[in-house]
């Protein structure tokens, strides 16, 4: 019973899907950055325990899509997030009403459910590491429960990053 209840909550929020805008440099070749590397010292506004995941995740992916990380690369990732803590928007509606003859009235309310939520606006650089010109940036917005556990983070993230990096390299038009 316990897996079928963690299943529906990872399923829950994934299917609460972030939305991702993405800007870039229209000049550049993207064609020619294989290698990357994160900056040192990100200062991304999350725990560090966040950090980590968000790095062992883009690595994961990056890695996958044929990337390669390296000491001296062509582009260094940058991240950083805000949040702020919002109540959910869920609501279960109650009304009452009643009629007769021409005559009609109703009444209805909302009663939260869920608990508070984390609105995190999580933003990825791209840094061309000779020129040091931001080529790429993507804004994800996305919500997760005030008290996920470390696997609903860890699926949370997944889901983010994978929505950004889908994004890179720019399609040519």
């Amino acid at each position: 019973m316990k897996a079928i209840i963690s299943i529906g909550v990872v399923l829950l929020i994934l299917s609460c899907g972030a939305t991702v805008a993405v800007d870039y440099d229209q000049s550049t070749d993207f064609s020619q950055y294989q290698t990357y590397n994160f900056y040192p010292d990100i200062e991304s506004g999350l725990n560090e325990l966040d950090d980590k995941r968000i790095i062992k995740i883009a690595d994961s992916l990056l890695l996958q899509r044929g990337f390669i990380r390296s000491e001296s690369p062509q582009f260094y990732i940058n991240f950083f997030a805000s949040e702020f803590l919002s109540n959910s928007r869920n609501t279960i509606g109650i009304g009452v009403g009643g009629c007769g003859g021409n005559v009609g009235v109703g009444v209805s309310g909302g009663i939260p459910i869920g608990g508070r939520v984390v609105n995190q606006r999580l933003t990825m650089d791209f840094v061309d590491a000779t020129a040091d010109d931001l080529i790429w940036q993507a804004v994800a917005d996305g919500e997760l429960k005030e008290k996920a556990t470390p696997a609903q983070k860890e699926a949370y993230y997944k889901t983010v990053i994978s929505k950004i990096l889908k994004k890179y390299p720019p399609k040519k038009k």
